[in-house]
């Protein structure tokens, strides 16, 4: 990329993906590493400016952080301090070293703003050439110079992402593009219907619908763990669209969804691994194709719904609630079976429906229901019963870094509750998860 670059250089705070999406909000483009990046790696990757954020709490890595920060400032560019422990700023007075306020509050206050702002703007002295109409074109150059006259296959996972990425490939490889969508029968209801009719009716896209539900539960029989379901459904996606690609002569490509907090949030960095992404950690090692095509890696999630608008994709679409590559699978806690998917996909319906008629869609960030691995004793006409309990998760949040819980009104509550236990047999009681992130991610696995 030839943007005008600043490195954010993660010394082990929670707030380090929040402060690169601020930064991008300002029109600067920011990235994220940890610490212990190889630095000539950083020299070659041309920054502008460097921000340290974090602790030196934590006595082990005091002496190493101080050492990188002096390697660093052997660079001689700008460098900002934020949450850094007050002896490294005092210890660097001269010229090109600035602080942010000891403690941030997510850079949400106006005078913080003003002080980050500044320090891009007047002492990095960057011109703000972070536009989303710049990134499409930028993408399209980038994906037509390496794919030449080759074909591409997409996967197509029913969500934003995927959903996005193939517009955007489309735009820059036309026919030369065919978009594969897996039905792996872990869709939300009607999901597949959708997914089939908008981009087979409204785009003039090579589109193949492949039914692979027996496929998936089979594979996924007997598999309890999160991170397993995830690099299984991986190797799946990969392995059906291989078989795809034989019957397109030249599919020399494969194109993913990949958005930057999937990268992020799969680095295993000192063992703080928050999740693998389907499309991060479960490619198989003898994949067969000759490139992948991330053209949104470098994105956050609201910066790929304006990508989306832009490339003139309907808001329904663009504006459709965020839907996990693995589907189901994540929001089935424990082993998975059809019953329990159909169970879910019955129970989600509702709560969406009943978010719908009381108007809180746009209201709500995403809201959906987990089929937790809990049985209890209910009560069903009469009858005693030992069924599922669902939850339901409803978040607010700017740029899914971060969430607070959304609380939804009781008497909404008491219509989903009392409409779930009532007409899905097999779930006979509903919890409210008031969890904001962090302590939880947003997904239950």
């Amino acid at each position: 990329m030839k943007n005008e670059k600043v490195l954010i250089v993660d010394c082990g705070s929670a707030h380090a993906q929040i402060l690169a999406r601020r930064i991008r909000d300002l029109n600067v483009y920011s990235e994220v590493r940890p610490f212990r990046t190889d630095f000539e790696k950083v020299k070659a990757m041309n920054y502008r400016a460097f921000i340290f954020i974090g602790s030196l709490d934590r006595k082990d890595r005091q002496a190493e952080i101080k050492e990188l920060f002096e390697t660093y400032k052997s660079l001689q560019k700008p460098i900002l301090l934020v949450e850094i422990a007050p002896e490294i700023a005092q210890e660097n007075k001269e010229q090109g070293i600035f602080r942010l306020h000891e403690k941030i509050e997510f850079v949400q206050s106006e005078a913080e703003k003003t002080a980050l702002k500044e320090f891009l703007y007047e002492q990095v002295e960057l011109t703000g050439d972070w536009q989303v109409q710049d990134f499409i074109d930028a993408q399209i150059r980038n994906i037509q110079a390496e794919v030449g006259d080759k074909k591409l296959i997409l996967g197509l996972s029913g969500g934003v992402d995927s959903a996005v990425a193939a517009v955007l490939v489309h735009k820059a490889v036309g026919s030369q593009l065919t978009c594969i969508f897996v039905d792996h029968g872990l869709m939300r209801k009607n999901e597949a219907d959708f997914v089939d009719r908008i981009f087979r009716e409204e785009y003039d896209m090579n589109f193949v619908h492949v039914n692979a539900e027996e496929r998936f539960l089979n594979r996924l029989a007997d598999v309890s763990d999160p991170e397993k379901k995830r690099k299984i459904i991986g190797e799946e996606f990969i392995r059906v669209f291989e078989q795809e690609a034989r019957k397109i002569k030249d599919a020399e490509y494969l194109v993913q969804g990949t958005i930057y907090p999937d990268i992020i949030e799969s680095d295993a960095e000192e063992g703080k691994l928050v999740k693998s992404h389907h499309n991060v950690g479960g490619l198989p090692e003898d994949i067969e194709f000759a490139g992948i095509i991330e053209p949104l890696k470098d994105l956050f999630k609201d910066e790929v719904r304006k990508v989306g608008l832009e490339l003139g994709l309907p808001e329904n679409l663009v504006y459709r609630q965020p839907f996990p590559g693995p589907g189901l699978a994540v929001r089935i806690i424990g082993t998975i079976t059809k019953a329990k998917a159909n169970l879910l996909r019955e129970a989600d319906a509702i709560m969406r429906e009943e978010i719908a008629n009381a108007g809180l869609e746009r209201e709500i960030d995403q809201y959906f229901a987990v089929l937790t691995g809990i049985q209890s004793v209910g009560v069903r006409d009469e009858n005693r019963t030992y069924d599922y309990t669902v939850a339901i998760r409803a978040v607010k949040t700017v740029d899914f870094m971060t969430a607070t819980y959304y609380q939804i009104p009781y008497e909404v509550l008491d219509i989903i509750s009392k409409r779930i236990t009532s007409e899905v047999e097999g779930i006979n009681r509903v919890v409210y998860d008031i969890t904001g992130k962090p302590p939880a991610t947003i997904e239950w696995e």
